[in-house]
């Protein structure tokens, strides 16, 4: 994944000169993957991926805040709702290719190339911090030292996950179908650095209207997709028509409302400890 470009200063509230920091490389080979394989597609993503709940970011965003970074920010799922609220919002992303999506639907977000362990944002400008669907993506350890440099004090943390609804039997069997392997278990809590205490979730359960088409073409931009071979695609394509035209009895162009949970957890900054 891309380091962070150094970003000429705008005057916007977050965002420094030149010197601006930088942090350690992502290493994991996971990570590295998920880096490589959404690169590209930022049009395909954008069209195709669902946006969050509007109770996600009213239960996130603490009262009085005016400014937000929103990390692994892709097309802009997530900044749309946090640009809705008023707030001055920072985007961030290792991938050029999403953020040109993003800045062609949300002109006035600063948009950066970065991770969430090297943003390239000044300290304490930010009175949230959002990771939409990419904290899993991310050093917990690293990301979380970097928020804390960032958020203000006292600010909030924000982790989201979009996941198909697997308690409904249907949806379960597709997740399978899509390799849709970043469903959380029951019990689920993220891992957050010691910079964060008061760890809190919300979960809110909606549905995306789609066609069967619409979902197949969802499965393309997920990473399982988009880094197998051609033969491993034609094979998950395959069994997905199989699926929701013959299985489940499915028309081309029906409205299908494809079941969510969408996961939020909020966390807040700790203060800092006070010399004696």
């Amino acid at each position: 994944m891309a380091l962070p470009s150094p970003a000429a200063s705008s005057g916007q509230p977050g965002v420094p000169g030149p010197a601006g920091p930088r942090g350690p490389k992502l290493h994991a080979d996971r990570r590295n993957e998920f880096g490589q394989s959404f690169q590209d597609g930022g049009e395909h993503y954008d069209r195709v991926r669902p946006g969050y709940p509007l109770d996600s970011v009213e239960w996130l965003v603490p009262q009085g805040a005016t400014a937000a970074a929103d990390l692994g920010a892709g097309t802009g799922k997530f900044t749309a709702l946090l640009v809705e609220r008023g707030l001055d919002v920072a985007a961030v992303d290792p991938s050029a290719d999403m953020l040109e999506q993003l800045r062609k639907s949300h002109p006035h977000v600063i948009a950066l190339q970065g991770t969430a362990e090297a943003t390239g944002l000044t300290d304490s400008a930010f009175d949230v911090v959002s990771v939409a669907q990419a904290w899993h993506w991310c050093d917990p350890v690293a990301a979380s030292t970097e928020i804390a440099r960032i958020l203000r004090p006292q600010g909030t943390l924000g982790l989201v996950w979009n996941q198909l609804d697997t308690d409904v039997p249907w949806v379960h069997r597709l997740s399978r179908i899509m390799h849709a392997g970043d469903v959380h278990k029951p019990g689920f809590r993220p891992l957050i650095g010691p910079e964060f205490s008061g760890v809190e979730s919300h979960f809110t359960r909606w549905s995306d209207a789609l066609t069967p088409e619409d979902i197949m073409e969802l499965t393309k931009s997920r990473s399982y997709y988009l880094r197998a071979n051609n033969a491993t695609r034609a094979k998950v394509m395959g069994n997905l028509e199989w699926y929701l035209y013959e299985h489940l009895g499915h028309a081309p162009g029906d409205t299908v409302p494809l079941p969510y949970v969408t996961q939020t957890w909020r966390a807040v900054k700790m203060r800092a400890a006070q010399p004696r």
